[in-house]
């Protein structure tokens, strides 16, 4: 009896010194950039420098090997799927002078609340901008009141109110520098921060 649990020991030591012990795959980057990364032991180094390049230890040794997203939800689909998602952020652009919203950037507003509603867990920032056309006082209130308009547009969309934050930039933060009085579409807007 005791020679059969020895032997079945030893079968299954020598399967887990053919299994892999650790597994590296890099992911493609959120932004489309290149990404690299560098693994090191004291054998030497790999380098991982394209989407799904992959290195893995068998037995004490790392080898490269070219995985795929097939893979990657074979054995990190429930790590991946516990991962929050990644921040993200819109430009909503307003008619001169007030806090309605251009046609297209109403558009853009749907786009977001779309994705606020795919989102479980939800910090949402809105920040107002103005252009330079108006005093500085003006333009506080305005990019205020902007920010506010959003905000409002959102909780009557069903954002819980405790999950948004405003805050009004005025004049100070210009997308595109110009000088006083220049009237800059791009400046009159808000950024609204998803996390």
């Amino acid at each position: 009896m005791n020679k059969t649990k020895l032997l079945l020991g030893l079968a299954a030591a020598m399967s887990l010194a053919g299994c892999v012990s650790e597994r590296v795959i890099l992911l493609p980057s959120a932004d489309g950039q290149a990404s690299a990364l560098v693994l090191r032991d004291e054998r030497g180094e790999l380098l991982l420098n394209q989407p799904y390049a992959a290195a893995q230890r068998r037995g004490g040794a790392s080898s490269l090997y070219q995985a795929s997203s097939e893979e990657v939800q074979e054995h990190f689909a429930a790590a991946l799927a516990a991962m929050p998602a990644r921040p993200s952020s819109y430009l909503l652009y307003f008619e001169p002078g007030s806090n309605t919203l251009t046609p297209v950037s109403q558009a853009a507003f749907v786009k977001m609340r779309r994705e606020i509603s795919e989102r479980t867990a939800l910090e949402v920032r809105v920040i107002g901008h103005t252009d330079r056309v108006g005093s500085r006082q003006a333009n506080d209130a305005l990019s205020k009141n902007r920010a506010e308009a959003i905000r409002d547009q959102l909780i009557a969309s069903g954002v819980p109110a405790d999950s948004l934050e405003t805050v009004g930039r005025g004049e100070r933060d210009l997308l595109v520098p110009t000088e006083d009085e220049v009237d800059e579409p791009r400046n009159r807007r808000v950024e609204i921060n998803l996390r």
